[in-house]
């Protein structure tokens, strides 16, 4: 099993509302979404709204799309797999994680191989 199968069968095994825990020991919030990897994840840009659109193309033109971050890191997100997890420790309100991040899953709790402050806020 390669690093990205054994990343793939942990995430798996995480769902919404399980409690993270950063490699301090620090809780960092709950997951909120769980989205495993796919290799063939394509990402876009969203189309910039005209200003002479309608209000519901405008609102539809800045709804956010998961994950909200700069589309490099979108891009890696999509391919490896993420979760995305909220917490009261960022401005934003969430972070993401990386499946490369996670160290295990045990007791029902997200482990994580880094800290808090390495992972990526949500925009």
């Amino acid at each position: 099993m390669d690093q990205q199968d054994k990343q793939q069968a942990t995430i798996s095994r995480i769902t919404t509302g399980m409690p993270v825990i950063d490699a301090a020991g620090t809780e960092v919030g709950t997951v909120d979404l769980v989205q495993r990897g796919d290799p063939y994840a394509v990402t876009v840009q969203a189309p910039t709204a005209d200003p002479g659109s309608s209000l519901d193309e405008l609102i539809e033109a800045t709804a956010v799309e998961e994950p909200d971050v700069p589309a490099d890191l979108a891009a890696r997100l999509l391919h490896s797999g993420y979760l995305k997890v909220s917490t009261e420790l960022t401005r934003t309100g969430a972070v993401y994680v990386p499946a490369d991040r996670i160290g295990s899953v045990a007791d029902g709790r997200v482990l994580l191989a880094v800290g808090v402050a390495d992972l990526p806020p949500e925009e």
